[in-house]
């Protein structure tokens, strides 16, 4: 089993897009290479984003093996967002 990857879709417009960013990067921090970060500009990837059902920005989606575990709508609190990522993490292998 893979390790989890956390997908952060967002916008450079997007106000509380702009709030979940200092969020998500403490987090990368914390979780160091046993999670992998990305982040995917709605704007640019409308593609990506119409794959993931996005239809509001941020969204935060949570993959193990491909497959998705936990996704967010709205800002989400880094204690939130911690415990889904130390569930994925926990999850039997």
């Amino acid at each position: 089993m893979g390790n989890p990857v956390l997908i952060d879709f967002y916008a450079d417009w997007c106000g509380p897009c702009r709030t979940q960013t200092p969020i998500i990067e403490k987090l990368e921090k914390k979780f160091g290479d046993r999670v992998e970060f990305r982040k995917v500009n709605v704007d640019e990837n409308r593609q990506m984003a119409t794959k993931y059902g996005v239809r509001s920005i941020p969204t935060l989606v949570i993959e193990v093996d491909s497959k998705i575990v936990k996704q967010f709508v709205g800002l989400t609190q880094a204690d939130t967002i911690e415990a889904a990522l130390n569930e994925a993490l926990s999850a039997p292998k």
